[in-house]
């Protein structure tokens, strides 16, 4: 009898406690927000990368009569803001904007991470960003065939640049050297400014870089654009063709999340992922997103959380067949 009564006892405890945090979770997310929202941003002030999450910021704080500031968190390969975001209260008020690096190609790159990509509380797949292959002019190839055809013939002559060893650019550029069966060196830079300036310079040769960032040095003559990586062909660019043209199955497209700390309750995930698919739909914003091509999406947190769970996967059978390790 004692056992029994026990294990009622038990069994009310956490139902009761369940319970407690469902009701309580629903009731912040009735007053939700009511001050300032911080959005980590794990990149320098200036980029792409960092306009976007202002344009949102913006809209939601015209939406909801609150601050929402941007607050910018780079290093560690844009780790260090994610791992910020993670020790943060989850109560929606901290919030990180996330490209791929932090949530779905650092846990499977670095042997240590001091926190658990899988742990953030999805909210919304904000948008994507389509990202292309560019050459310094110098270089002998005005197609994307003549650049792979002096590549098999020149191997480890072409070199490419990217923001970091292990960073999206250079992950792509390695599957494409592994998908061509071509062999480029790779020269690392802290940070994307620095390796463009570079290959503006004509001391590095290509590179892998958003269309949003590198569509004025194009148009300028500094860089010759060779190909994009989506599936598709780029609105703006419809002469140009996607890499997988000339090898079939390559794509890279960048995006950007948003995400909330750890236990974030899913009401208030809700509320904010409401509020940023409406905002995606001004067409204001729309307009503004379209000028940096980049392709607005929004969602549910369910959705957010099943694309970033694809991702994930995808990122690390392509680390896996590269071998790449970071310690």
């Amino acid at each position: 009898m004692n056992y029994l009564v026990r294990s009622f006892a038990t069994c009310f405890i956490a139902a009761a406690c369940t319970l407690a945090v469902t009701v309580g979770g629903s009731a912040a997310a009735e007053n939700f927000p009511h001050r300032t929202i911080k959005i980590v941003v794990p990149v320098p002030p200036g980029p792409l990368l960092d306009v976007v999450p202002r344009i949102i910021a913006e809209r939601l704080s015209a939406k909801w009569g609150v601050a929402v500031i941007i607050e910018n968190r780079p290093g560690a390969a844009q780790n260090l803001g994610a791992e910020a975001v993670a020790r943060s209260d989850p109560d929606g008020y901290t919030l990180l904007a996330s490209p791929p690096g932090p949530l779905v190609v650092s846990g499977h790159l670095r042997s240590k991470l001091n926190f658990d990509p899988d742990a953030f509380v999805p909210v919304s797949l904000m948008v994507k960003l389509p990202t292309v292959l560019v050459v310094n002019p110098k270089v002998p190839a005005s197609s994307l065939q003549e650049l792979l055809a002096y590549a098999r013939a020149n191997p480890g002559k072409l070199t490419f640049g990217s923001p970091g060893t292990g960073s999206t650019p250079h992950l792509a550029t390695e599957q494409l050297m592994k998908a061509a069966g071509i062999q480029l060196v790779h020269v690392p830079y802290q940070g994307m400014a620095p390796a463009m300036n570079d290959l503006i310079g004509g001391h590095i040769d290509m590179m892998i870089d958003l269309y949003g960032n590198v569509a004025g040095s194009i148009k300028a003559g500094k860089l010759r654009l060779l190909a994009v990586t989506t599936p598709a062909r780029l609105e703006q660019e419809p002469a140009v063709p996607t890499i997988s043209e000339a090898v079939p199955g390559f794509a890279h497209v960048e995006w950007f999340a948003i995400v909330a700390p750890p236990k974030t309750p899913d009401a208030i995930a809700a509320k904010l992922s409401a509020a940023i698919a409406e905002v995606l739909a001004l067409p204001e914003v729309a307009g503004r997103l379209a000028d940096l091509a980049a392709v607005p999406v929004g969602g549910t947190p369910d959705q957010a959380a099943t694309f970033i769970k694809a991702e994930s996967a995808r990122w690390k059978a392509l680390i896996d067949t590269t071998g790449l390790k970071i310690n």
